[in-house]
């Protein structure tokens, strides 16, 4: 593993937060509140679901064992059934709109769209 990969994960949480100011800063282009603030509401659940999914794997990497391996699987259940909570609070309650919350949960899938893109482009330096 080079010095390069030790760093990924890392690199890529910082990242999150660009590619989520810039969809935010796209979404200023509708002039709407509303659809700015979906986009910034998806983003975070997005990001916080990154962070807590990298927290427990770096923790179940670190316990070895089935007792590790059964505090992730409740683990994952309990960080499913939150983030469908806060998804259904968004939705029903407060009422974000639709499309920009999908826009901004697409923040970490768009990151790491661009962190392939960019890894696998042979022309750049290693």
């Amino acid at each position: 593993m080079t010095d390069r990969d030790e760093h990924l994960l890392d690199e890529i949480a910082r990242r999150n937060w660009l590619v989520l100011a810039t969809l935010v800063l796209f979404s200023l282009a509708w002039r709407s509140p509303e659809v700015s603030a979906g986009v910034l509401a998806g983003g975070l659940v997005a990001i916080g679901g990154y962070h807590w999914l990298h927290r427990s794997l770096r923790k179940l990497l670190d316990t070895p064992g089935q007792a590790g391996t059964g505090g992730y699987k409740f683990g994952y259940l309990i960080r499913l059934a939150t983030l469908a909570i806060v998804l259904l609070l968004l939705i029903a309650v407060i009422r974000v709109n639709p499309v920009a919350l999908a826009a901004g949960l697409s923040t970490v899938v768009l990151n790491l769209l661009w962190t392939a893109i960019k890894r696998l482009n042979p022309t750049r330096r290693q």
